[in-house]
């Protein structure tokens, strides 16, 4: 089962840890799921938010 994160602050830090991060655009929100070794963790962001996060990230992207 997912893990719901509910701050930017620790997105970040798991993001660090993560192998890859999914991105799911629906028409008002952004779903970014990062899969790390144990665990997949889900955030709930805005577009223009999302867009921010993703600009230097350093693991694997996929767009869905």
């Amino acid at each position: 089962m997912p893990k719901e994160i509910r701050s930017e602050e620790e997105f970040k830090s798991l993001l660090e840890k993560s192998s890859e991060c999914r991105v799911v655009r629906r028409d008002s929100s952004v779903k970014l799921k990062l899969r790390t070794e144990k665990m997949l963790y889900v955030f709930k962001t805005s577009n223009e938010n999302a867009d921010k996060l993703l600009s230097n990230i350093k693991v694997d992207l996929v767009e869905l």
